[in-house]
This record gives C-alpha cells, sequence and structure tokens, in this order.
C-alpha cells in the first residue's frame, strides 16, 4: 500500500519546494498530499492555481492561526531574509518577532511535524554578522529538531544554473546527512529552444554595435560593463558607444580601469582605499609613459590631451577622492550602463545565477544570421528545472513570469534535500 506524505508549502511561490518534495517522494513509493499552501503575491498565486488545479491558496500566512492548519509531516518554506530586532540571544520567540520566520516557528511548535526543508539565499550565512542564521538554527534546535545546512551551487545538480542557496533541514528523529557527492553538470545549449516567438529578438543600438566591433563567437560569456577590467567584459570604449577611440587610448583606459583599484594608491596619497580612485596626471603618467600603449606618450602634454579628449567624449571623470582629502584626478565613468544586454550568456557553459532584476537583459547569441534574442519562458523553467508540463499564463508578462523566476528555488536541489530528510524518517 502507497504511504502518503503530507506537506505544507509556505512562501509557495511557483511552488517548486512542493514539486521537487514530490519527486522525491514518490521515488520512494510515498504518495504526497499538500494539506496547505501560503502565498500572497498575486503573480505567483495565479501560476500556482493553473499549475495545481482546484488549490485552496491561503494569504499572509501571520493571519493564519496555527490550528486551522491540518496536521502535516513536513513544513516547506523559502522564506524572506530579515534581520533580528534582538541584542541579545537565546530570548526564545523574542528574538525572531516581527519577522516571516517567526511564523515557520510558531507553526512548527504548535503542529510539531516530522520535518522541515527552508531554503533562503547564501547571503544569509553572513547576514547581520552571521547572527540571522545562527538565532535560526537555535530556535529551530529548540523546538526540538536536529538541523543541518548545507550550500547547494545547482549547477551541480544537473542544472544549467550558476545559483547557491541555502537549505537549512530539520527532522525530530536524527541528523539529515546533505551530503552532495555525485555531481552532474549541464550548458545553456542543452535547454535550449530551436524556435522562439520574433519578438523575443532584440535589434537595439547596442546590438548593432556589438556586432559591428566584434564576431559573435568572440562575444560568448562576455558582460558589457566598465566597472571591472579582464577579458570577460566588453566596455563601452570597446564598441565606440561615446565616440571613437584609437588603439591607444582603449589600451589606455584598460589600464586605468586596473590602476585606480589598487591600494598602493591610497598609501601613496595618504587616504582610505576606495575600490576606484581617480588618478592624478603624474600618477596617471608613472605608468603609461613607457613602453605600454604602443610605445607609450612621449610627453604629459601628449597624455594630457589624450585623457581630456576621452574626458570631453564622457569616458573619463574628474572627480576628487571618495574618502579623504587628496588631489582631484581622472576616473573611469562607472556608473550603471542603460545597456538592454548586460551578459552575452555561452552556449557550452552554465548561465550565471538569474535574478529577477536582470534576467531581461541577459542575450542569447544567434549564428545564423547573427544576433541576439532573450530567454524564452520554457528556456527559464527548465534552468530552474521545472518539467515542461508547467506552464505560465497567458496573460503573465514577459517580465513578471521572470520576476517570479528569479526567486524561485531550483527543483533537483530540492529533489536531493527532501530525498535525504524522507530517508531519515
Amino acid at each position: 500500500m502507497t504511504k502518503e506524505l503530507r506537506i505544507i508549502d509556505l512562501f509557495a511561490g511557483l511552488g517548486g519546494l512542493r514539486i521537487g518534495t514530490t519527486l522525491a517522494a514518490e521515488k520512494q513509493g510515498l504518495q504526497v498530499s499538500c494539506v496547505f499552501t501560503s502565498e500572497i503575491k498575486p503573480s505567483a498565486i495565479e501560476t500556482y492555481k493553473r499549475n495545481f488545479p482546484g488549490e485552496a491558496i491561503h494569504g499572509d500566512i501571520s493571519k493564519v492561526d496555527a490550528d486551522e492548519i491540518p496536521d502535516f509531516d513536513i513544513l516547506l518554506a523559502g522564506f524572506p531574509c530579515q534581520p533580528f530586532s534582538s541584542a541579545g540571544k537565546g530570548k526564545g520567540f523574542a528574538d525572531t518577532r516581527g519577522t516571516l520566520f517567526f511564523e515557520i516557528e510558531r507553526i512548527l511548535e504548535a503542529k510539531k511535524p516530522s520535518g522541515f526543508i527552508l531554503e533562503n539565499v547564501e547571503g544569509l550565512v553572513n547576514h547581520d554578522k552571521g547572527r540571522t542564521l545562527e538565532v535560526i538554527l537555535e530556535s529551530l534546535a529548540r523546538l526540538g529538531y536536529k538541523v543541518s545546512w548545507e550550500i547547494f551551487d545547482s549547477s551541480e545538480f544537473s542544472l544549467a544554473q550558476k545559483r547557491k542557496r541555502i537549505y537549512i533541514v530539520g527532522a525530530r528523529s536524527n541528523e539529515v546527512d546533505l551530503t552532495h557527492q555525485v555531481k552532474t553538470y549541464r550548458d545553456l545549449g542543452s535547454v535550449l529552444e530551436k524556435k522562439f516567438d520574433p519578438i523575443l529578438w532584440i535589434d537595439s543600438p547596442i546590438s548593432k554595435l556589438l556586432l559591428r566591433n566584434f564576431k559573435i563567437d568572440d562575444l560568448l560569456g562576455k558582460q558589457i560593463r566598465d566597472k571591472r577590467g579582464g577579458p570577460d567584459n566588453v566596455h563601452s570604449w570597446d564598441i565606440s558607444l561615446k565616440g571613437k577611440v584609437s588603439k591607444r587610448d582603449r589600451e589606455l583606459l584598460g589600464e586605468l580601469l586596473k590602476q585606480r583599484r589598487r591600494r598602493s594608491w591610497a598609501i601613496a596619497k595618504g587616504i582610505p582605499w576606495s575600490d576606484g580612485m581617480p588618478l592624478t596626471l603624474d600618477e596617471i603618467w608613472s605608468f603609461t609613459g613607457s613602453d605600454l600603449f604602443g610605445g607609450g606618450f612621449k610627453d604629459k602634454e601628449e597624455l594630457e590631451s589624450a585623457l581630456e579628449k576621452l574626458l570631453n567624449q564622457g569616458y573619463l571623470a574628474f572627480e576628487e577622492p571618495k574618502k579623504g582629502k587628496g588631489l582631484p584626478g581622472y576616473n573611469i565613468v562607472t556608473g550603471k550602463l542603460s545597456f538592454d544586454i548586460s551578459y552575452i550568456l555561452h552556449p557550452r557553459q552554465a548561465t550565471p545565477t538569474l535574478v529577477a532584476t536582470d534576467v531581461t537583459k541577459l542575450a542569447v547569441p544567434l549564428f545564423e544570421p547573427e544576433g541576439f534574442r532573450r530567454l524564452t519562458l520554457r528556456e527559464g523553467l527548465r534552468l530552474f528545472g521545472f518539467p515542461d508540463s508547467y506552464t505560465f499564463p497567458a496573460s503573465l508578462s514577459y517580465s513578471k513570469a521572470f520576476d517570479l523566476l528569479g526567486n524561485s528555488v531550483t527543483i533537483t536541489v530540492v529533489e536531493h534535500a527532501a530525498a535525504r530528510l524522507i530517508k531519515s524518517l
């Protein structure tokens, strides 16, 4: 006879924790019954109901009495990360009151389920100098659970996305071993669709400039930004965004981008170090009046002329140091570039972490004809491990769908954590 595993899904989002736990349970001969679901975001609720028809979605969990929740075996929650206001430790509920973790805590205390799976951002480990995680672990242990936690990277679980998240798992019976030894990898190419809506094609000034200055193969895996140097970045001057620059001027900007971050300049100036300090003409002359840049600059006047040209074009700014008192100097203009492309994905690599605010600026390279397009929603779902049967409502906009995905869990990681928990129970 098939045994039943009862779960509740808090801060449910797209239901990823529920899907992963269901997959793990079914492989162990268990039938999963979700007896309670809570979510407040309208777009998430609409999507959840589409994929779990007939589901009753409860709203704000802080307004739900624990007695109203049916008995269950496992609590699932991808809860928001919040600081705790109490300055002390070991104060029980006083430590966490006013945060959403408190809602998890009070439900566990009242219902006493066999176990739980909590998911959060990697930053929880160092949040509030580590105090937040410390209080969470102490609180869960105080409720009678043996707790373990791990940071997992989704790219090691056969998903084509680098995404690090913390999983906190607890059981009343014994501590759960979350060790993940067999790592499997996939690349973006394995999830790409051959057909896509033409509306996803990127036809913009920046896409034209990129293709005018580079071959498509040379753009794979590149970020479009001026804040950092290195071979993995395409800078505004590399595509003549603000005006044409010579090879020597490009090399000058590239070297200045690196030099401005060196702590030795702060020491020499007698000011606190900051990430990106302006450098004076004399300081820049010290590393350009050499054999660099095709023979360097013959004198300071020639260097100053080049710097002033780049200043007038908008590649440089003339400013004072951010910290301490020091002479003003030339600095790279690193304001957030308002490009519609911030990163060109590499088909033979995993994607960077998909973040709700930036995912619409990721570009998939196309080779015939050469160009760029956005990720499809199906590709986005696959990058999180959702089955192809999972769909978004037609009424949901592209940006709202990816906003939901950017805050979602990854299914294969949940399945691993759930499988370990269920075995221990």
